[in-house]
């Protein structure tokens, strides 16, 4: 029985007695497929009626049939069913005593024909440069998204984000302070579009793009530098050959580095260390990584390591790793005191990608030693690190993690005796594949 329960309090003796009431729900009022009071019963082609955001649902993973019916739908047009939503509406007020949540009245979903016509204007606006005309098509498109993800859906499978991308170039190329509210705007309801396709992602990855959201960065507020954070973010973890391109614009390392220094937001950090981690990984020369190693990036990031949650401490390790890739980010480690203590104790404490980055770093700190190997090996084993490996490998790990901690085991052997610790905290708790 779908019901809702009501208490009512009645005098008895002087005493007051609980009585209950149950209040049933119409079933016509309920969705056949999840049971629960529809608030935009739409009917199919097999006349039954279905809360839109359900039906649609079941349409989106492939079906052709009706649910209940199981005839093969001869449309899929959903025609709004008024006068039943009328009638759901009149009896939750009307038993809003009980409990009852009164149901809105739906707005209409947008359709594909209104979506081409506000492109049709942005790209008007954009040959024009008509900052007023684009920015009033491009908050008309974000109000529809915020509406519902059917909406966001219908807004993206229309092309859009290519649009919008190419309006942000041109608007960019024209100036960035004039034009910066449609820019804004525009950078706004593209976080919700990625990944991008690869036309919206040239126009996007344009000199002028890039150096737009730089300025953005240094220039506008937190939520400004957020949706340019996420979209460089996004736009190197698509196609990382504008790392260089963004690394040649003035002031943008130092400013990455400024970001996980002193977080402001962290979000803005997490960003911020993805964009680091595409940049050094990218990059074919070791300009780039000389840059950061300069400013004291590995030290910065192995004091974040030790008390950092789980994502953060991920992306940091991450970078680590790339920076040890060259000499200069390997000497830095050499000679951070809190280097090994600190790879080794996230190795299994953390995720499985925390300990392939932790074994990956200390396979390149041991194996390119050399004038170092003897007292890097030695460190390894005095805080745990030939027990924990032994565990990596017996728990389950990747192929090239297994391979690299079955290669370190080797190299630590012949110093063991009489060197090794362990912290049986470690291994509290411990489950195959993590």
């Amino acid at each position: 029985m779908f019901s809702w329960m009501k208490r009512k309090n009645t005098g008895h003796h002087g005493e007051k007695k609980q009585k209950h009431k149950e209040l049933e729900i119409p079933r016509h009022f309920l969705c056949p497929i999840t049971l629960d009071i529809m608030k935009d019963p739409v009917t199919l082609s097999s006349d039954v009626t279905y809360d839109r955001e359900s039906i649609e649902t079941w349409l989106e993973y492939g079906n052709f049939t009706c649910p209940v019916t199981n005839q093969v739908l001869r449309s899929f047009d959903q025609i709004p069913n008024h006068s039943l939503r009328k009638m759901i509406q009149d009896w939750c007020v009307e038993n809003r005593d009980y409990g009852v949540e009164m149901i809105p009245t739906p707005k209409v979903p947008v359709t594909s024909a209104e979506v081409t016509e506000i492109l049709f204007g942005i790209m008007d606006s954009n040959r024009r440069l008509d900052q007023c005309s684009c920015l009033d098509s491009v908050q008309k498109i974000k109000e529809w998204g915020n509406e519902s993800e059917r909406n966001r859906r219908c807004i993206i499978s229309n092309e859009t984000a290519e649009v919008l991308a190419a309006a942000f170039d041109a608007f960019a190329n024209d100036s960035f302070e004039r034009n910066a509210n449609v820019l804004e705007e525009i950078l706004c309801v593209l976080n919700w579009m990625f990944p991008l396709a690869e036309e919206a992602l040239i126009y996007l990855g344009s000199q002028s793009s890039l150096r737009c959201m730089v300025w953005f960065l240094k220039c506008r507020d937190i939520s400004v530098k957020q949706n340019s954070m996420i979209a460089l973010k996004e736009l190197l973890s698509c196609d990382q050959q504008y790392a260089e391109g963004l690394a040649a614009i003035d002031g943008f390392n130092e400013m990455l580095f400024r970001f996980v220094k002193n977080p402001i937001c962290p979000s803005i950090t997490k960003a911020s260390l993805m964009v680091i981690f595409y940049m050094v990984s990218s990059s074919s020369n070791e300009k780039i990584k000389s840059k950061f190693h300069e400013m004291g990036l590995v030290s910065l990031l192995l004091e974040i390591i030790v008390e950092s949650e789980r994502s953060l401490c991920e992306r940091a390790l991450g970078v680590v790793d790339q920076l040890c890739d060259s000499k200069q980010g390997r000497d830095v480690a050499y000679n951070d005191a809190l280097a090994m203590p600190v790879l080794v104790k996230k190795i299994l404490r953390v995720s499985e990608l925390a300990t392939e980055y932790s074994v990956s770093t200390i396979w390149k700190l041991s194996k390119y030693a050399k004038d170092y190997e003897e007292r890097v090996l030695i460190e390894a084993l005095q805080v745990g690190a030939f027990q924990k490996l032994l565990l990596v490998i017996q728990v389950g790990c990747g192929d090239e993690t297994k391979e690299k901690a079955t290669e370190l085991l080797k190299l630590l052997n012949p110093y063991r005796a009489g060197l090794e610790c362990i912290d049986s905290v470690d291994f509290k708790s411990l489950k195959r594949s993590f």
